[in-house]
C-alpha cells in the first residue's frame, strides 16, 4: 500500500435493497451507471469499496421521515412502529433477495457465500455481497423460510429491527438510554439462534435489546457481532453498545462494525450531519481499546441513514481513511479494519 493508495474496504450494512425497491422501475441500471444515492458503482469504485453485507428490510407502513426532525432534539424517545405480520413481509423479503441477485445477473455485484469467494471480489475489483436480514419479520416460526432463505444465499441475519418480531424485542430510537428496554428473545427467537448457528449463519446483534443480547450469548456457539453498532460510553444511545457488551463480543471472539450514522456517533445524540472525523476516530479507538485490533471494522449504514458531511457517500470513504492514516492508523491496523478482521470473522462463523 502506497500513499496514494488503500485497501478496500468491505462494510458491515448498507441498505442498498430496500433503496432500489423504493425507486422501483430503473433502479437497477442506475445503480450500475449511478444516481442520487449512497452507493453506486461508479462512486464505489472512486471510494475503494469492495463490497459489503447487503440488508434486506421491511419497511413500516406509513411516513417516518418526521422521525428525523424528532431526533434532533436534546432529548427524545420515539414511537416504535408496529410489528409487521410474517405473511406481510415473506413476499417484501424475497423481492429484495431477487434484487440482490438481479443486481448480481446485471453484472454490478457478486453474491458471496464463502470468503474465499469474497477474497477474489477484493482481488479483482468486483463488488462482494452477503445477502443479510434486518428484522426477521419475513422468517416463519417453524423456520422453513430460513432455510429457503439460506438456499437463496443468506448468510447473515438479525432477528429484529428496532420494532419488535416474533423472535425478540429490540431498543427504540431513545436518547439519552441504555439498552435495558424490554423482554430478550421469544421461545422462536432461541430457535431462531440455535438454527442460525447450525447453517452457519452469522447473527447480528444490532438493534436488539440488552436481553436479548445476553440471550443471544447464553445460546449461541459463534462469535458474537454486531454490525454496525457504536460505543455507548461515547454516545449513550439506546442502540449502542456498552462496556460491558464490548466485554461480552471480546470473550467470543467477535466483532463490531463501526456505524456512521450520525445520531450514533455524537455524544448529544443528535441527528444532525456536521460531524467530524475525530470523532470517528474516537470512536475506533474505544472499540480498538476494549476489543482490540483484530475485532473492529466498519459498518457504514450507507443508503438507510444521515451520516457525516465529510465522507458525503460511498465516494467518500477515501476521507475517512485519509482520517484514519491521519490519526496514525498504520498499514497493517488500516488493512485489518478496512476488510482482513471481516474476513477472519467470516472464517470463524460460516460452515
Amino acid at each position: 500500500m502506497t500513499s496514494n493508495t488503500f485497501p478496500p474496504i468491505f462494510d458491515g450494512h448498507n441498505d442498498v435493497l430496500s433503496l432500489q425497491m423504493k425507486a422501483g422501475v430503473g433502479a437497477r441500471k442506475k445503480f450500475t451507471d449511478g444516481y442520487d444515492a449512497h452507493i453506486d458503482v461508479p462512486k464505489s469504485r472512486i471510494g475503494g469499496f469492495g463490497g459489503g453485507f447487503f440488508a434486506i428490510y421491511i419497511p413500516s407502513p406509513g411516513d417516518f421521515d418526521h422521525f428525523y426532525e424528532m431526533m434532533r432534539q436534546p432529548e427524545y424517545d420515539l414511537p416504535l412502529p408496529a410489528p409487521v405480520a410474517q405473511a406481510e413481509a415473506e413476499p417484501i423479503m424475497l423481492a429484495q433477495a431477487e434484487i440482490l441477485r438481479q443486481l448480481e445477473a446485471d453484472g454490478a455485484l457478486k453474491v458471496c457465500t464463502t470468503t474465499a469467494e469474497i477474497r477474489e471480489c477484493l482481488n479483482t475489483g468486483v463488488m462482494a455481497a452477503i445477502m443479510h436480514i434486518e428484522g426477521a419479520e419475513g422468517i416463519d416460526t417453524d423456520l422453513d423460510m430460513l432455510g429457503k432463505m439460506y438456499d437463496l444465499g443468506l448468510r447473515s441475519l438479525g432477528p429484529v429491527w428496532s420494532r419488535p418480531t416474533a423472535f425478540g424485542h429490540g431498543v427504540p430510537f431513545r436518547y439519552p438510554s441504555d439498552g435495558e428496554i424490554g423482554p430478550g428473545l421469544t421461545n422462536a427467537g432461541k430457535d431462531l439462534v440455535r438454527e442460525c448457528n447450525r447453517l452457519g449463519i452469522m447473527l447480528d446483534l444490532s438493534h436488539l435489546n440488552a436481553a436479548g443480547v445476553r440471550d443471544i450469548a447464553k445460546i449461541s456457539d459463534a462469535p458474537l457481532v454486531a454490525t454496525h453498532s457504536n460505543c455507548h460510553a461515547i454516545s449513550p444511545h439506546a442502540r449502542n453498545l456498552t462496556d460491558d457488551q464490548l466485554a461480552m463480543i471480546k470473550d467470543s471472539n467477535g466483532m463490531v462494525g463501526l456505524n456512521f450514522a450520525v445520531a450514533f456517533l455524537r455524544p448529544d445524540g443528535q441527528m444532525k450531519t456536521d460531524v467530524s472525523l475525530d470523532l470517528m476516530m474516537w470512536h475506533l479507538d474505544h472499540l480498538i481499546t476494549h476489543l482490540g485490533e483484530d475485532r473492529v471494522g466498519l459498518g457504514s449504514d450507507f443508503d438507510g441513514a444521515q451520516i457525516p458531511d465529510a465522507i458525503g457517500d460511498i465516494a467518500g470513504l477515501t476521507h475517512l481513511r485519509e482520517a484514519m492514516r491521519q490519526h496514525g492508523i498504520d498499514e497493517p491496523l488500516m488493512a485489518k479494519l478496512c476488510n482482513e478482521n471481516w474476513l477472519s470473522l467470516l472464517d470463524r462463523t460460516w460452515k
